[in-house]
């Protein structure tokens, strides 16, 4: 569970904002019935939130989730250098166990 604006508030942000933007966040937080704060920090919160979670999902065309596909069930095959990490990767497990 997220914590709430109101029960973690130990830092303070200021930005300048044009009067007329104010105007439409001053409305909205009206209309929720919040705070100007806890309105533009929760707003803030939830802009972030999807930007990173943006930031960590992959989106592929159709075509590219056939390739991928087709590369997961019919990988090609070890390039000579991959080979020999993959056999210095087995006896190093080997050695450890």
């Amino acid at each position: 569970m997220l914590p709430t604006p109101e029960s973690t508030r130990t830092a303070r942000v200021e930005a300048r904002i044009a009067p007329d933007a104010l105007a439409v966040v001053r409305r909205a937080a009206e209309i929720q019935g919040r705070s100007l704060s806890d309105f533009m920090v929760a707003a803030a919160l939830k802009d972030a939130h999807q930007t990173i979670e943006e930031a960590q999902i992959i989106r592929l065309s159709i075509d590219d989730q056939h390739r991928f596909a087709q590369a997961l069930l019919n990988p090609p095959p070890l390039a000579p250098a991959m080979k020999r990490a993959q056999q210095a990767h087995e006896r190093l497990i080997r050695q450890t166990k």
